[in-house]
């Protein structure tokens, strides 16, 4: 008799509802009043300062400060740059009051109050950031500016999903400028490093890196690049990118310099950025059909002590015993940061509060009571492998950081097990379109996973491969030394992709 899960329905079963019942149960958020927005909850919000606070600090490792810029951004602003704005057109939000006033027992805007020029609220910020760059930048010696923001965006989405994509979300967006397009050329695939040695070292999230074809790219970039992620339900997720602007957003900004010998010149510049959209991956990558698991580098607590008490008689004993472990452990380091504890003693039934944890996803629990104290151990039970054993609380304490290791590493190689058996490489057109097309057609959301081949890049050919079968380019991986066959149309090509569905 098979096991019954703590999550309905299961991955099997329904996975775009299986992913909303873990963000649910795993207290991560819940859907706002305001349509499309997301309260991210204590739970939810913990794990996105870590993500803050590690990347926040390897942003700043590589040169980079922080500043902020204003969440409204004139209309005008916009309108230089043609290209850029036809891509976030539709999902603007626009204010074009500022003033409220009652009219027949209702609030409406005032008819006095309509501003001059309409305000949007961010999209992105690359307009008003070149704005304040045409400013700041005047001489050669003014670079490179490497600026990085962390702020809220907001695009007007029709259908969201928690953390996948919301009218509202949080992210950081990096902007910088420089003298020459190789400085910007290294900027790119610098800041792409640090994002990759984020996703695979501290989210445990394995990753294709690679460039954008023209009909995926940001707009108003010369080149995007992006790291394509898979989720359990084989479509693909990209986890972030890092633009060269080239001089497009310089030229339209009027972002120029003086350089040596006095001649002026336009700046290159570059942007990148990665979002709360992360954690939508991390749930996706990483659950199972009892609920959420966090890879220990990131998790706000990485372990939940639950005093087994059965009577007031040794109540007390229990809780300073456990105390006393949460004082030891949370004095031990782990990747830069003291380990995070918490004691969990709500009037509830012991396996009530075992399972919120496990499905919330704390790495490791553990369970003390009377029987444990007398052989000084603790009951373990590890999240990711719901493995259970005894150990003693001593050696629990001196292995600790190894123990967490651990599961961060058994995570990461599961994720990439999971991407590599579901990555084909395909050298004929039918056995392509064979690939994409569903087994059974009861279930069309059974997704076949990443397909790598050889593409020319031809645009039309993309929009028709995307019409046919609703699979998109997500990155160039490579560009061979010799060329090789597109297995589309033969012609001649250096290029290899992976295409896949996508979120």
């Amino acid at each position: 008799m098979s096991k019954k899960s703590a999550i309905t329905p299961t991955r099997d079963e329904d996975y775009a509802s299986w992913y909303q019942e873990v963000v649910k149960a795993a207290d991560l958020a819940e859907h706002a009043p305001v349509r499309g927005c997301m309260v991210i909850k204590p739970w939810g919000y913990g794990l996105w300062e870590n993500i803050q606070r590690i990347l926040d600090k390897k942003i700043k490792d590589t040169g980079h400060k922080n500043a902020y810029f204003p969440l409204f951004v004139p209309l005008s602003f916009l309108q230089k740059e043609a290209s850029h704005v036809e891509g976030f057109a539709k999902e603007c939000a626009v204010v074009t009051h500022h003033r409220l006033e009652m009219v027949n027992g209702k609030l409406e805007p005032a008819k006095d109050s309509k501003l001059e020029e309409p305000l949007i609220v961010r999209p992105t910020s690359e307009t008003i950031i070149g704005e304040m760059f045409s400013k700041w930048i005047k001489s050669y010696r003014d670079l490179p500016l490497l600026i990085n923001q962390w702020a809220n965006i907001v695009r007007w989405e029709m259908r969201t999903r928690l953390f996948l994509r919301t009218t509202e979300f949080l992210w950081q967006e990096g902007h910088t400028a420089h003298r020459t397009k190789k400085e910007a050329e290294v900027e790119v695939f610098k800041m792409l490093g640090e994002y990759k040695d984020f996703l695979e070292n501290y989210l445990a999230i394995p990753c294709f890196m690679g460039r954008k074809s023209e009909m995926e790219k940001f707009p108003g970039a010369v080149d995007t690049y992006a790291l394509e992620t898979m989720m359990q339900d084989k479509k693909a997720l990209q986890a972030c990118t890092s633009h060269f602007l080239g001089q497009n957003f310089s030229k339209a900004s009027d972002i120029k310099f003086n350089d040596e010998n006095g001649k002026v010149e336009y700046a290159w510049t570059t942007s990148w950025g990665l979002t709360t959209r992360v954690i939508g991956a991390l749930v996706m990558v990483h659950s199972d059909d009892d609920g959420f698991i966090i890879p220990p580098k990131v998790a706000p607590s990485q372990i939940v002590i639950i005093p087994v008490v059965h009577s007031d008689e040794v109540k007390d004993k229990i809780i300073k015993v456990c105390e006393k472990l949460k004082e030891d452990l949370e004095k031990v380091v782990y990747h830069n940061k003291n380990i995070v504890v918490e004691i969990d003693t709500r009037d509830l039934r012991g396996g009530e509060k075992k399972w919120s944890w496990i499905k919330k996803g704390v790495p490791i629990i553990l369970e003390i009571g009377p029987k444990d104290i007398e052989k000084e151990s603790v009951f373990m039970m590890r999240r990711n492998t719901l493995e259970k054993n005894s150990i003693k609380t001593g050696d629990f304490v001196k292995n600790i950081t190894k123990i967490l290791d651990d599961i961060q590493d058994q995570m990461y190689e599961k994720a990439k097990r999971h991407l590599d058996e579901n990555t084909k490489e395909i050298f004929e057109k039918d056995e392509f379109y064979k690939f994409f097309t569903p087994k059974n057609i009861e279930k069309p959301e059974i997704h076949a996973g990443f397909a790598k081949v050889y593409f020319c890049l031809d645009r039309n050919q993309e929009e028709k491969i995307k019409e046919d079968l609703s699979v998109s380019v997500r990155c160039i991986i490579e560009d061979e030394k010799e060329e090789k066959k597109c297995i589309f149309c033969s012609k001649k090509t250096k290029s290899k992709v992976i295409f896949a569905k996508a979120y």
